[in-house]
């Protein structure tokens, strides 16, 4: 087996290794075999990723003498519904499988946030291994447990902490990713270093470039030291009650962006997170809580990386304040009709706020969607 590296999820008895190195794909089923119970498995993974890894990952499996059966989901974040969660359940029950049969989610985190609730549901719970393939997945979404799908009312509002036996991230994936995708997977990246870390974010303003470009050496750096960060917090706060919060550093605002462009191709999720983030700098240094050199920084690192750095424009320019205003109260996170934000003092200083009032959010956002700093679609034409 090619050299890998593993981190460890402290979590107890149900303790777990991150996986991350290259050409791990090809070593799955050696990988798996310890972590099971049976030699049988269900992959799920979606009509994107199929053509490019289920063959050699099913392969591995073979190798190690693991029977496998695979279920291919449709592509998209329109996939995690109610609809497509019953049929993925159904589809599961019917290969006849027993409370020893894992559930290995081969995607991205629609297929991981998707497979890794039916593992929570399925005859009370089966084991779940991660093998994410997109940027955005092996530095966030395949880690912590966190499974969901979404609603009408709001992103992944139905759903269920439930940890993988262990998750696989293979550096090589990336390589087939589109650039839009490796720029959303990015932004989860840069978050690490917004909320607890300054020197990482400093290390990515100097090579964010090449990882994007490709530099593979790059790419794994990242992946580890984001996996690293939310590995710790993790094992600090399981089910988020404190520092877990920090996290969704960017995704108050972020889901609710998603949720008013309608969950599509429009806003991927880490563009929205990207966009999130911006505005939640923005926000502390209207507040007084930070400089505005800070939010200054973070908006010239984004402009020179891809990234939007302002919603305006969005859906045709057709967003209101008040629709955003009203998705972040359907968030989460509220407590006591407070919308839960993330909020930064400097690069690497976030804090949970729940001190901001309706009226101070929907001046600021209307706000931010009048100033047009760099659109969405001013990014992807420099992208």
């Amino acid at each position: 087996m090619k050299a890998a590296e593993r981190l460890t999820v402290a979590l107890g008895g149900r303790s777990y290794d991150i996986v991350l190195g290259r050409g791990l794909i090809a070593e799955a089923g050696a990988l798996l075999t310890p972590v099971i119970r049976c030699r049988r498995a269900v992959i799920v993974t979606d009509a994107h990723v199929a053509p490019l890894h289920l063959a050699p990952f099913a392969a591995a499996l073979s190798v190690a003498g693991i029977e496998h059966r695979a279920i291919v989901l449709p592509p998209g974040e329109a996939t995690k519904d109610f609809v497509h969660f019953a049929k993925l359940c159904e589809d599961i029950l019917a290969l006849g499988i027993e409370r020893a049969t894992p559930i290995v989610a081969l995607g991205g985190g629609v297929v991981g946030d998707i497979a890794g609730f039916a593992a929570a549901s399925l005859l009370r719970g089966l084991d779940l291994v991660q093998v994410p393939t997109t940027l955005l997945a092996q530095v966030d979404s395949s880690v912590g447990g966190k499974t969901a799908i979404d609603t009408s009312h709001g992103k992944n509002l139905v759903g269920a902490f439930h940890q993988p036996r262990l998750v696989i991230a293979d550096i090589d994936v990336l390589a087939t990713l589109p650039r839009r995708e490796l720029l959303a997977g990015y932004a989860e990246v840069a978050k690490y270093g917004l909320i607890r870390d300054r020197s990482f974010f400093a290390w990515l303003e100097e090579n964010g470039a090449a990882l994007i470009a490709g530099d593979a050496a790059a790419r794994q750096q990242a992946v580890r030291q984001s996996c690293a960060a939310k590995a710790a917090i993790v094992a600090a706060d399981e089910r988020e009650s404190g520092e877990r919060a920090l996290l969704n550093f960017g995704h108050t605002f972020g889901h609710a962006l998603e949720a008013a462009t309608g969950f599509g191709e429009k806003l991927l999720h880490g563009e929205a997170v990207a966009l999130g983030m911006q505005l939640a700098f923005d926000l502390s240094a209207r507040l007084g809580f930070c400089r505005p050199e800070a939010a200054a920084r973070l908006r010239r690192h984004f402009a020179a990386i891809g990234l939007p750095t302002s919603p305006a424009g969005i859906a045709g320019g057709t967003l209101a304040a008040q629709t955003l205003l009203t998705h972040m109260q359907k968030d989460k996170k509220v407590a006591q009709g407070r919308v839960t934000l993330i909020l930064a003092r400097d690069i690497g200083d976030a804090f949970v706020c729940r001190d901001v009032t309706p009226a101070t959010l929907a001046s600021f956002l209307a706000a931010a969607l009048e100033r047009g700093q760099n659109s969405l679609e001013t990014a992807r034409g420099g992208a």
